[in-house]
C-alpha cells in the first residue's frame, strides 16, 4: 500500500530552490519565523553533491527546520522523513529528523516522540543520511509513535551541538513506507498500527475501534501482547487475536463477524473466562443468536454464574443458543455442596413459606430441601433476610409446624438461577461432562421455553438439571443422553437425580438415561412424555428397583405415549401438596399411559412398573387410560402384577373409581393380567338363582367388581328340567372378599353359560 500512489496523497514537501517562505526557523506553525531572507541561510544552485541544496549556519543551540505545510497522518500509515546533510566549514554539529505534532484544531499534541535518532557529523564533505519513522502504531522500526490524534504534522530537521557550524542540506523527502509493514498481510489491519501498546495496562478501547473502523473488509490483528481494553468494544471486522486482551468484568467483547468461542479463547487466553465473556456477548447484543463452541472442551474449575457474568440485567426472554462444545469440571474444591441446617416453621395455609429462621442468609437460593414431610425436590427459590422466611419451590406435603431442615446447594458447570426470567434459552450439542465432580445445568427463578437438545449430561454428581422455581414453564427436552455417575453401585446406595420439573407444559421427548435413583421428577401439567428410554438396573444382581419418572401431581394432565420403561417403576404422588387429604375435587387422574415397552430383566416378584402412592386420605382415581403397552419379565420369576397402589401413607378409594380404561395390553411374564373392562365367561351345570363369580384379580389398582354393563347367554339358558328359560339377570357388584366379585341374579334358578363385562369405575 502507498497512499501518495493508490490515492494521490501528496507528502513531499517543495525543494528549497522554490523558496524558503515555507521553511521555518521554529515549529512550522502558521506565524512561525520562516528562512526567506535570513541571514544564515543561503540557496546553493549547483553543489557538486546535492545539485540544488539549501547552506545553513548554525546559530542557535537547536537549529530547527520545519516544512510549514501540513503533512498529513493517517492511522495505520507510515512515512519516513529522509535528509542528506554534509558539513563544509566550522565546528560540526549532529543533525536528526525533528517535527512537530498538531490535532484537528491545529493544536500541539504533547507527550509524543517528535525527534528521531541523532548523528554526529565526523567530516567535511561526507554525505550522511539522517532518517526516521512516524507513524500511529509502535512497530518495529517506528521512531515516532503518534497514535490516533494527530493529524497532521511539521517534519524536517534539527542541527544540535557547537554553534557556528555551517552545513548544506539536499531537499527533504517524505515518502509512505507503510508497506514496509503491509506487504506480507494486505488483508489485516493490526490495531498498534492505531496506537494499540500491548503492555497489559494502557487503554486500547479507542485503539481497536479505529483499526476496526479502518479495515473496510480487511482482517483486524491483534499481534503479541497483553491489550488492555477499560470498557465494551464491538469488532465489525474479522479479526485475529496472536496477543490477548484483558477487560474489566463489566466490559463486553462483541465479536460481529467471528463470534465463536475458539475466538473468545484466542482474545483471552483462557477457557472458563473466554466462555464468560462469549456467553456475556450473547445475552447482551442483538447481532447474534448463538454462540458456537466449535466443538471444543471448555475446562471450568468454578460453576459460571451466567447472571453475575451478564452483569447488567437479570432478565432476557429473546432467543439465544449455546452450541456444539463440551464443558467438563476440572478438580476443584469450588464443586463441594454446601450444606447448612436450620430451624423453620411451616403452616400449610401459607404453602411456599418456610418461616422463623435465625440466619436465613446462610441458605443459599437453589438449595435441595430435606425434613420430614418434605417431598422429592423441593428447592428454596428466594431467602428474605429481613424477614427471616424463604420461598418454597413446592408445597410440603406432611412437614410438622416445627423442626430443623436440610439445605444443600449443589454446584452446577452453568447456574442461571440468578436471572428472575429467562426465556428461549437453548441448550444444543453440549456435553456437560460432570465428571462426578458437579451438577450440570441450574436453570432460571422464572422463564419459558427452556430448550435442551441433543446434549449430554455425563455423570453428574448430584444433579443434571434442576430447577428450583418456575423457569421451567414450557421446558423441552429433546433427544438426549443422561449417564449417570452411579452406574457401577447399586440402586439402593443411589442418590442422583436427572432432572426435574415444576411448571406446566413440559416436553421430554426421545432421550436415553441410564442408571439414576430417579431419572425424572415432574410435578407440573401438561406435560408430554414421548419416545424416552429409561432404565435403572444395576450390576450387583440384586432385584430392587427404583423410581425412574415420579408424577408428583395426583391430576397431572398428563401424555406418556412410546415411551421404553426399563426396570423400573412410573410413580404417581401428590407429595407436593400442603393439603394432601381430599375431600372434593380432582384426585388422581388425567392421564394417558399409551403404547409403551415395559420391561424388567431380574426382577423380584414384587416388582411393579406402575405404581400410585397417595399422601393424603380421600383418594381415588378420576381418569386413567392404560392402553397399548407391551409389559415382559424375563430372567427371573413372573412378576404377580404390573401396578400397585403403595398404602404406607393412605389407600386409594375404589370404591370411587370413574373413567378408568385399561385396555389393549400385552403381557409376558405376568401372573396377573390388569384391565378394564373385563369380560368373563360364567358358566353353571347346576341351577340356581344366584351366580356368584369373582373376577381373578383382573381388575386395576386393586379395584372392585363394581359394575356389571352386559350379560349375554352363550346359548340356552335351562331350568332344572331342561327347558329353554328366555330371561335377563340383573347384578350386584362389589360382593365378597374386597370386592372382587359381583352376582347374577336370575328370576328363576337356571344353569348355562353367560359372557360378562365388569367394570371397577363409574362412567364420569
Amino acid at each position: 500500500m502507498n497512499k501518495a500512489l493508490t490515492d494521490g496523497l501528496q507528502l513531499m514537501p517543495p525543494a528549497f530552490a522554490l523558496g524558503l517562505d515555507v521553511w521555518s526557523s521554529e515549529d512550522g506553525t502558521p506565524g512561525s519565523d520562516t528562512y526567506d531572507g535570513a541571514s544564515n541561510a543561503t540557496l546553493i544552485a549547483a553543489d557538486a553533491d546535492f545539485g540544488g541544496c539549501l547552506e545553513l549556519l548554525k546559530t542557535s543551540n537547536t537549529q530547527k527546520l520545519r516544512y510549514t505545510g501540513n503533512t498529513p497522518m493517517i492511522p495505520g500509515c507510515y512515512w519516513q522523513i529522509r535528509a542528506r546533510i554534509k558539513a563544509v566549514a566550522g565546528p560540526l554539529p549532529s543533525v536528526r529528523i525533528a517535527a512537530w505534532a498538531g490535532d484537528s484544531g491545529g493544536n500541539h499534541v504533547t507527550g509524543l516522540d517528535e525527534t528521531g535518532a541523532s548523528i554526529a557529523l565526523e567530516n567535511y564533505g561526507e554525505v550522511i543520511e539522517v532518517s526516521a519513522i512516524v507513524g500511529s502504531g509502535g512497530r518495529g522500526g517506528v521512531d515516532m509513535v503518534w497514535g490516533q490524534d494527530p493529524v497532521f504534522g511539521h517534519f524536517g530537521i534539527d542541527l544540535t551541538g557547537v554553534n557556528n557550524g555551517i552545513v548544506r542540506i539536499d531537499d527533504i523527502i517524505i515518502e509512505d513506507v507503510t508497506n514496509i509493514y503491509t506487504s506480507s498481510k494486505l488483508d489485516v489491519v493490526d490495531v498498534t498500527d492505531y496506537g494499540a501498546i500491548g503492555d497489559g495496562s494502557t487503554n486500547n478501547v479507542a485503539a481497536f475501534e479505529a483499526a476496526d473502523a479502518a479495515a473496510n473488509g480487511r482482517t483486524v490483528l491483534v499481534p503479541d501482547g497483553v491489550f488492555q481494553l477499560n470498557s465494551t468494544v464491538t469488532i465489525a471486522s474479522e479479526i485475529r487475536f496472536h496477543g490477548t486482551v484483558s477487560m474489566p468484568a463489566a466490559a463486553q467483547l462483541q465479536l460481529l463477524q467471528n463470534f465463536d468461542y475458539p475466538t473468545y479463547f484466542t482474545a483471552f487466553g483462557n477457557e472458563q473466562l473466554a466462555l464468560e465473556k462469549g456467553l456475556q456477548a450473547l445475552l447482551n447484543f442483538s447481532d447474534h443468536e448463538s454462540l458456537d463452541m466449535k466443538g471444543r472442551t471448555v475446562s471450568l474449575t468454578s460453576p459460571i454464574d451466567v447472571q453475575a457474568v451478564v452483569g447488567n440485567r437479570n432478565t432476557f426472554s429473546s432467543r439465544r443458543v449455546l452450541r456444539n462444545g463440551r464443558i467438563e469440571a476440572a478438580s476443584s474444591p469450588a464443586w463441594n455442596d454446601v450444606e447448612v441446617t436450620r430451624t423453620a416453621t411451616y403452616d400449610p395455609n401459607n404453602p411456599f413459606n418456610l418461616s422463623g429462621i435465625s440466619n436465613v442468609s446462610g441458605v443459599q437460593p437453589g438449595s435441595l430441601v430435606q425434613g420430614t414431610g418434605v417431598g422429592r425436590e423441593v428447592y428454596v427459590r428466594s431467602v428474605n433476610a429481613s424477614t427471616g422466611e424463604l420461598t418454597l419451590s413446592r408445597q410440603l406435603y406432611g412437614a410438622p409446624a416445627n423442626q430443623t431442615y436440610t439445605f444443600t446447594r449443589f454446584q452446577y458447570l452453568l447456574d442461571f438461577s440468578g436471572f428472575n426470567y429467562l426465556g428461549r434459552f437453548s441448550l444444543d450439542s453440549i456435553d456437560f461432562a460432570c465428571n462426578g465432580r458437579s451438577s450440570g445445568v441450574m436453570i432460571a427463578d422464572d422463564g419459558l421455553i427452556f430448550h435442551v437438545r441433543d446434549c449430554f449430561f455425563t455423570t453428574p454428581k448430584d444433579r443434571g438439571l434442576t430447577s428450583a422455581g418456575h423457569g421451567c414453564a414450557g421446558m423441552l427436552l429433546d433427544r438426549n443422553q443422561w449417564l449417570s455417575n452411579e452406574q457401577e453401585i447399586s440402586v439402593s446406595q443411589r442418590t442422583t437425580i436427572g432432572f426435574n420439573a415444576n411448571c406446566n407444559d413440559v416436553k421430554v421427548r426421545n432421550n436415553r438415561a441410564l442408571r439414576f435413583l430417579h431419572w425424572g421428577v415432574i410435578s407440573g401439567g401438561g406435560a408430554l412424555i414421548t419416545g424416552n428410554h429409561f432404565f435403572q438396573d444395576d450390576n450387583t444382581g440384586g432385584n430392587i428397583r427404583s423410581s425412574g419418572l415420579i408424577i408428583a401431581q395426583n391430576h397431572p394432565k398428563l401424555s406418556f405415549v412410546g415411551n421404553y420403561v426399563d426396570n423400573c417403576t412410573i410413580e404417581w404422588t401428590n407429595e407436593h401438596d400442603a393439603t394432601p387429604n381430599i375431600i372434593t375435587g380432582f384426585s388422581f387422574g388425567g392421564m394417558t399411559i399409551t403404547g409403551n415397552h415395559f420391561t424388567s430383566a431380574g426382577s423380584a416378584s414384587w416388582f411393579r412398573w406402575i405404581s400410585i402412592k397417595p399422601h393424603g386420605t380421600g383418594h381415588f382415581i378420576n381418569g386413567l387410560n392404560i392402553s397399548g403397552n407391551v409389559f415382559k419379565a424375563f430372567s427371573g420369576p413372573n412378576l404377580g402384577r404390573v401396578e400397585s397402589v403403595d398404602s404406607s401413607i393412605a389407600p386409594l378409594l375404589p370404591d370411587k373409581f370413574r373413567n378408568i380404561t385399561v385396555i389393549g395390553n400385552t403381557f409376558t411374564g405376568v401372573d396377573e393380567h390388569m384391565m378394564n373392562p373385563v369380560t368373563l365367561e360364567v358358566s353353571r351345570t347346576t341351577v340356581g338363582a344366584g351366580w356368584r363369580t369373582g373376577i381373578g384379580n383382573y381388575m386395576p389398582f386393586d379395584a372392585k367388581a363394581r359394575y356389571v354393563v352386559a350379560a349375554m347367554p352363550d346359548g340356552q339358558m335351562l331350568s332344572s328340567s331342561n327347558t329353554p328359560v328366555y330371561t335377563q339377570p340383573y347384578f350386584e357388584g362389589g360382593v365378597g372378599p374386597g370386592g372382587q366379585s359381583f352376582d347374577l341374579k336370575w328370576s328363576q334358578p337356571l344353569k348355562g353359560k353367560v359372557r360378562v363385562t365388569v367394570r371397577c369405575d363409574d362412567p364420569d
